[in-house]
């Protein structure tokens, strides 16, 4: 008997058909939600996302370096401006081997190593997509090289910028300083989005002291680039506001004049508007060319300046500090007049020195063998008697010394609208205890009576102590701007008044009138053939200490141990208008160095008032 055998189950093989069927449907519905919700984060989640960063590899935003102010003398003469140059420029995004680059661009145009050193500096403060200047200044010849090599060098940009540009070079240098390639602590102290794209800042100067005023503000604009990085179009842009234009109270004229009547000297001018306090001339020679320093000085170049015996660098006008001489013997002639310690009739007998009581000690006068009998105040102004004012300074005693001093100008700083400016030194008891850590002693005093020992000035602090002077007791702060932008500062009223009896003020400054005009006057040679009256005083300031019992002789000494010659005077002295303050280092003698000088700029500036009317002299905006 055969057996009925079942082959297949029907039930089994539905009921694992059916197992299967899910576990695929399951796996399928597992990776389709996967792959949807993976769809839905990318497409909804992260478009914004996504859309920025496809919108980035087209479209970027660059910033709009705005023009800086210009600089104009009082007569509308362009003192800086600005002119166009080419930069070559670096984006280092669009660049996969920037030092392959370097090499690449070497080949090509002479690279020094001071531009590749400050390109790598300015990577530092780039931002995204940013052009970073590589060398400026391009000349035809190497646009050409890199325009022709364009195909090859990806992310290399030539760009027209606008260079700042001192058109009178050496001329204005101290005055208007210069701007200078942004550096690390600069870079720390800044507004980084004031100065995108910016590269310069003022480092000296009028372009320092007005820095935020020249600056203007940043713009931008929207550029359409293709994958290698170069600019197909421009979308959009905000314009930057350019800096405020800066008009000055100089004239250029007068300050060539001052500049060529120093001629090889090293030296000092500032001539003021004794009305204003408005600088007409400033001049600190030597001098040097600002232009060097605009796009970055070379090392060679730059410790030339350095090195030089002659310190071109150096503002001799607001940093040197010289004794001043007998340019102080008419302040302190009005301090003795004022405070009783001489009269206009009080006399001294000069032999050529001065003992302090009880002292063995000679101080000498310059004269050899003194000014003789009846010595009186007006005489030792004219004929610059140190014994006189030996005598007189130890009657009023330091205190009045350095009140009187004080008041004109002297041992503070000016106001002066410009940096760096040093205070100089009118000396006092607290003063020499402060700074000396010893006592002041009564020859202390008899040094400063003439402008000598601890007291130093600035040749500025000469000139305003001049027009001080020529204005009876108005004190001004010398100021070199009269206009930022469209907004003028005008004239100021004085911030005081050093009060003084008239009859005093006329004995001193007609004393100092009779130094230039007067028979015995030490600046009489300057008054030939002059057509206006003249108010100065010369000064002579020792440098080397020269032995009690020997005599000075320039001709034993080399040039830089020489006396320096300075000189102070105004004009015209009926109704002063201008005031001059000058220095030359080791010209010996105020009255054959100095003292020429002036009569030279003065002469100048009242041809240009007579040319010109009274404008020269009365040109404030109101």
């Amino acid at each position: 008997m055969i057996q009925d055998r079942t082959f297949k189950d029907p039930n089994r093989e539905y009921r694992l058909f059916f197992y299967r069927v899910s576990v695929a449907a399951f796996a399928v519905l597992v990776l389709a939600g996967g792959l949807l919700w993976r769809y839905y984060h990318l497409q909804v989640v992260r478009h914004q996302d996504f859309a920025t960063q496809s919108e980035n590899n087209r479209v970027h935003v660059r910033p709009v370096a705005p023009n800086r102010g210009l600089i104009y003398d009082r007569n509308g003469v362009l003192l800086a401006d600005n002119r166009a140059g080419y930069t070559l420029s670096l984006v280092v995004e669009r660049i996969d081997d920037m030092d392959g680059m370097l090499a690449e661009l070497e080949q090509l145009i002479d690279l020094q190593a001071e531009e590749v050193e400050r390109f790598e500096r300015l990577l530092k403060r780039r931002k995204p997509y940013e052009a970073v200047p590589l060398r400026f200044n391009l000349t035809e010849k190497e646009q050409g090289i890199i325009a022709v090599n364009e195909y090859r060098l990806p992310g290399v940009e030539i760009t027209a910028q606008l260079i700042r540009h001192y058109p009178h070079g050496k001329l204005l240098a101290h005055v208007l300083g210069y701007v200078g390639r942004i550096n690390d602590r600069e870079l720390a102290a800044i507004d980084p989005v004031r100065y995108s794209g910016t590269y310069v800042i003022g480092k000296t100067g009028l372009e320092k002291e007005y820095e935020d005023d020249l600056l203007g503000d940043v713009g931008y604009e929207y550029v359409e680039t293709n994958a290698r990085g170069r600019v197909m179009r421009k979308l959009e842009r905000i314009d930057p506001a350019a800096g405020k234009d800066l008009h000055l109270y100089l004239d250029i004229r007068l300050q060539r004049a001052a500049y060529e009547a120093l001629g090889e000297e090293r030296g000092a001018v500032v001539v003021m508007d004794t009305r204003t306090g408005g600088v007409l001339a400033m001049v600190s020679k030597p001098s040097f060319d600002a232009n060097l320093f605009v796009t970055g000085i070379g090392v060679k170049a730059y410790r030339d300046l350095l090195e030089s015996p002659d310190r071109p660098l150096f503002d001799r006008v607001l940093q040197g500090q010289y004794p001043p001489g007998s340019t102080v013997k008419p302040v302190f002639g009005l301090a003795a007049l004022e405070t009783g310690a001489v009269t206009p009739q009080t006399t001294i007998y000069d032999p050529g020195f001065f003992r302090l009581e009880n002292r063995k000690h000679r101080y000498r006068d310059w004269k050899k063998g003194g000014h003789g009998t009846r010595v009186d105040l007006h005489e030792a102004i004219v004929e610059s008697c140190d014994t006189y004012f030996y005598s007189a300074g130890v009657k009023m005693g330091i205190e009045q010394l350095f009140r009187y001093g004080s008041r004109f100008g002297f041992g503070h700083k000016t106001g002066i609208d410009m940096p760096s400016e040093r205070p100089g030194i009118m000396p006092s008891p607290d003063w020499k205890r402060g700074a000396r850590g010893v006592a002041w002693y009564p020859g202390d005093t008899v040094n400063s009576s003439i402008g000598q020992g601890f007291m130093l000035a600035t040749p500025l602090q000469l000139s305003v102590a001049a027009s001080r002077l020529a204005s009876r007791g108005e004190i001004r702060s010398p100021r070199m701007v009269r206009a930022v932008g469209e907004d003028a500062i005008g004239s100021r009223p004085p911030a005081g008044i050093i009060e003084a009896a008239p009859s005093h003020w006329d004995y001193v400054l007609g004393a100092m009138r009779d130094v230039v005009h007067g028979e015995r006057g030490t600046a009489r040679r300057i008054a030939e053939g002059i057509t206006y009256e003249m108010a100065g005083k010369t000064g002579t300031a020792q440098v080397v200490n020269i032995a009690q019992d020997a005599e000075y002789d320039a001709e034993e000494l080399e040039k830089h141990q020489r006396d320096h010659a300075l000189f102070i005077a105004y004009a015209p002295v009926e109704e002063p208008q201008v005031a001059i303050g000058i220095l030359v280092e080791n010209g010996e003698h105020g009255s054959t160095t100095a003292a020429p000088i002036a009569r030279q700029v003065f002469d100048v500036y009242m041809g240009l008032s007579d040319d010109r009317g009274e404008v020269l002299a009365a040109d404030v905006p109101e």
